[in-house]
């Protein structure tokens, strides 16, 4: 081996596999582009992109790690997202969770952002 050398598989490296994903419609209705990580809480996302928050709790994009979702304004697409794994606790973002996802969908605490640019 040379110093600095990459040896690499010849066989591909699956990501995500047999995790159940959802796709759900997301629309830029803001006039600046949205990009989202890949390990960004999707529900939390830019409340200029509509979709349905509920559905995207506890979520992530099924993307590989460290890279990014870029949404112009005005664009309508479908994204694959997957849950969150390890101890599904999610801080920090927009703070709207802040704590166990699965606390916060039973009790219906810490509702995400509907959506409409508001921001309280």
């Amino acid at each position: 081996m040379i110093p600095g050398e990459y040896v690499l598989s010849d066989t591909p490296i699956l990501c995500n596999r047999g995790r159940e994903a959802i796709e759900i419609e997301v629309i830029n209705t803001g006039d600046r582009p949205v990009q989202i990580g890949s390990h960004y809480h999707f529900a939390e996302v830019n409340p200029l992109v509509t979709f349905d928050r509920v559905r995207a709790r506890g979520m992530r994009l099924d993307i590989p790690a460290g890279t990014a979702a870029r949404l112009e304004p005005g664009d309508a697409t479908t994204v694959r997202l997957i849950p969150f794994a390890g101890g599904r606790l999610i801080r920090g973002f927009r703070n709207e969770i802040n704590g166990a996802v699965e606390s916060c969908m039973v009790s219906g605490a810490s509702e995400p952002a509907s959506g409409t640019g508001e921001t309280s």
